[in-house]
């Protein structure tokens, strides 16, 4: 088996990723994260995730790459991270009784071959009608600032969902682990393995 590189920081992929029992590094990639002009919101997380990918090749040329991207997208606006309260307060005044839809690149790239599995996953979350002081309270508990959509959804950000919509619930966490073992077993990576 190919080691395996997760080319990303995030604390939270890197979690998702755990749990699936592979051993696996990590990687930063370093590369322009700007939209394009008039870039819908599913090309630009293609490209991203591919990018991302192709960015480990010459320091991991022997390796199983893993790369992810994801952003959030109300009335087919790209929304970023908060990161302030502010923002944070705008965005989820702004969500409240709404659908959001969260676009999760995956891709993974085998660099000693070159062949590439790249799939963009859809994930909406349909929020509850908040009141100023639900989402205030929210925030000051888990200052989600950093957190696409400004909440973590594995955590107390539950509470500000009516209901979710889609295939692979880690998807909205930011990697989807269920696409992820499709690729793996295209690799000859059948999980999960054997205990040791």
């Amino acid at each position: 088996m190919l080691p395996l590189v997760l080319a990303s920081t995030s604390p939270f992929r890197a979690a998702l990723l755990g749990k699936l029992g592979l051993p696996f590094e990590t990687w930063a990639p370093d590369i322009d994260e700007t939209p394009l002009p008039e870039e819908a919101p599913g090309d630009m997380v293609r490209r991203l995730t591919r990018n991302k990918a192709r960015a480990a090749i010459e320091a991991f040329p022997e390796h199983l790459i893993i790369a992810s991207d994801q952003c959030a997208v109300l009335d087919d606006e790209i929304l970023g991270k908060p990161g302030n309260h502010d923002n944070a307060v705008a965005q989820l005044t702004r969500f409240a009784g709404r659908k959001v839809s969260f676009l999760t690149g995956l891709c993974l790239l085998n660099s000693a071959s070159g062949e590439e599995q790249l799939t963009v996953e859809p994930f909406h979350v349909h929020f509850r009608r908040l009141t100023p002081t639900q989402i205030d309270n929210y925030l000051r508990a888990e200052t989600p600032y950093h957190c696409a959509g400004s909440f973590k959804s594995e955590g107390l950000g539950i509470t500000l969902f009516e209901r979710l919509e889609g295939d692979d619930p880690n998807s909205l966490i930011g990697l989807p682990l269920i696409r992820l073992t499709d690729f793996l077993a295209n690799e000859g990576i059948l999980l999960p393995l054997p205990p040791d």
